[in-house]
C-alpha cells in the first residue's frame, strides 16, 4: 500500500459511496500501518493499540479554540464551531474538568440504575404498538430515536411533547463535526440548527429558574452553574448533553438490529438467552460503531507504532478500524458475541470518555431481549438507509416486520 494508494482511500471517504460501506477502506488504510502519515501535519491512526495511546495519553489533546487559531484562521464565522468550542468535546483541561464535573452527577452508575425502570417501561410503550398492529413499520421512527430522546428529555428536563422538534435539528447541527466537514450549505444547516436550540435552552432556562423541577437542568440551577460556566456556555453544554444523549443511542440500536436482521441465527439465539444481551451488545458496539472516528492533535513531540508525530500534528482516529484491527481481535470481521479481551474504543477512552456511554448500554440492554421477545417473527421488511454520514454511522430508516 502507497501514500498515494491510502490518499484514495482517503477521498473515497469524503464520498457518499465511500461512506455507505467504510470498512473496505479503512482496510486500505490499515494496509499501509497502523500510523500513516499523510502529508505535513496529519496522520491516521487505524490500530487499536496506537488509537488507545492516544485517547489515554497527556501528550495529546483535542482540538481547542488555540488549535483552531493556529490550523484554521477564520474559523469563528461559522456559529456552529462557535458553540462547539463552548463545549467539553473541544476543551481540554482544566475547563474540561470543571465542565465534565457539571454533567457527571446525571450520569453516575447510581443514577442510571435508578432509571432502568423508567427505560424499562419506555421501551414496552414503544415496543408493544409494534406487536399489537402487527403490520411493517421503520424502527428508526417508532424506537431507535424516541426511546433515547424520551430517556435524555427526562433526565434534562426537557417536556417530552418537544422531542420531534430536536431531530431535525440534531440532525443538522451534527454536520459540523463530521470529518470533512466544510460544505458551506451543510455549515449553513449546522449554524442554523446551533442558533435555534440554543435559543431553546436559553428559554427553558429561565423557565426552570422560574418553576424548577426534580431534573437535571433544575439542578445545575440549584447549583449555582449559571454562575459557574457562564450563560452561553451553560447552554451549549445542555445543547451537547441532550444531543450525544440520543444520537449514539439512536445509531447503536438501529445498527445492532441490523446485524440481527442479517444474521437470524445470532437473533434466534439471544432470543433464547436474553442473560446474554451485555455481550451482544458490546460486540455490536465494536463490529459497527455508532461513532467511527474522532479526533487529537499532538501537543508535543510523540512516537506512535514507531512513527514520529511531531508536536502540532493532527491524528485522525478510526475508531472503527481500530475495533477491527486483528492485531487485538481474532477474527474481527466476523460478529462473534463470546468474544472475550479488549473493549472496543466506541465510546472512547482517558478523560473524554462519554459520560453517556452506561446510559447508551442500559437502554440497548433492555430494549433488544425486549423487540425480540414481543416482536417473535422480527424479519426486515424492505430495503434501510444509511445515513450519509462518515462520524456518526446510522440509519434513516429501518424496515421492519414483526
Amino acid at each position: 500500500m502507497t501514500v498515494q494508494d491510502a490518499l484514495a482511500a482517503m477521498q473515497m471517504l469524503a464520498t457518499a459511496e465511500g461512506r455507505a460501506d467504510p470498512y473496505p477502506l479503512y482496510e486500505r488504510l490499515r494496509a499501509a500501518g497502523p500510523v500513516l502519515p499523510l502529508g505535513e501535519g496529519f496522520a491516521v491512526v487505524t490500530g487499536y493499540a496506537e488509537a488507545d495511546q492516544v485517547l489515554r495519553g497527556t501528550g495529546f489533546r483535542v482540538t481547542d479554540e488555540a488549535a483552531l487559531d493556529g490550523s484554521l484562521p477564520g474559523w469563528r464565522s461559522v456559529a456552529s464551531w462557535r458553540w462547539l468550542s463552548r463545549t467539553m468535546l473541544w476543551r481540554n483541561a482544566p475547563d474540561h474538568t470543571r465542565l465534565r464535573r457539571l454533567a457527571g452527577s446525571a450520569f453516575t452508575p447510581r443514577r442510571v440504575a435508578a432509571l432502568r425502570a423508567d427505560v424499562a417501561a419506555l421501551a414496552e410503550g414503544l415496543i408493544a404498538p409494534l406487536a399489537a398492529a402487527g403490520e411493517p413499520a421503520d424502527f428508526m421512527d417508532t424506537v431507535a430515536y424516541p426511546l433515547p430522546v424520551s430517556v435524555i428529555c427526562a433526565l434534562l428536563g426537557v417536556p417530552d411533547t418537544d422531542r420531534d422538534w430536536f431531530r431535525p435539528r440534531a440532525h443538522d447541527l451534527t454536520l459540523a463535526l463530521e470529518v470533512f466537514a466544510g460544505d458551506p450549505d451543510e455549515l449553513a444547516r449546522a449554524d442554523a440548527a446551533s442558533d435555534e436550540l440554543g435559543e431553546y435552552f436559553v428559554e427553558l432556562l429561565a423557565r426552570r429558574q422560574r418553576e424548577p423541577g426534580d431534573d437535571m437542568i433544575s439542578d445545575l440551577l440549584a447549583a449555582g452553574a449559571a454562575g459557574e460556566a457562564g450563560g452561553a456556555e451553560l447552554v451549549a453544554h445542555l445543547v451537547l448533553l441532550l444531543i450525544a444523549g440520543f444520537e449514539t443511542t439512536t445509531n447503536l440500536l438501529g445498527n445492532g438490529l441490523a446485524v440481527l436482521l442479517d444474521q437470524p441465527e445470532h437473533a434466534a439465539r439471544l432470543r433464547d438467552r436474553p442473560e446474554l444481551v451485555d455481550a451482544y451488545v458490546e460486540e455490536m458496539l465494536r463490529y459497527d460503531p455508532p461513532v467511527q472516528v474522532t479526533s487529537r492533535y499532538a501537543a508535543q513531540d510523540a512516537e506512535l507504532a514507531g512513527v514520529a508525530v511531531p508536536a502540532g500534528t493532527e491524528l485522525l482516529l478510526v475508531l472503527a478500524a481500530a475495533a477491527r484491527d486483528p492485531r487485538r481481535f481474532a477474527e474481527p470481521h466476523r460478529f462473534l458475541p463470546d468474544r472475550e479481551g479488549a473493549p472496543s474504543l466506541s465510546f472512547g477512552a482517558g478523560p473524554h470518555y462519554c459520560l453517556g456511554a452506561p446510559l447508551a448500554r442500559l437502554e440497548a440492554q433492555l430494549a433488544f431481549p425486549l423487540l425480540l421477545e414481543r416482536l417473535p417473527g422480527l424479519r426486515a421488511a424492505g430495503p434501510a438507509t444509511r445515513r450519509d454520514r462518515l462520524g456518526f454511522r446510522g440509519y434513516t430508516r429501518l424496515p421492519i416486520t414483526p
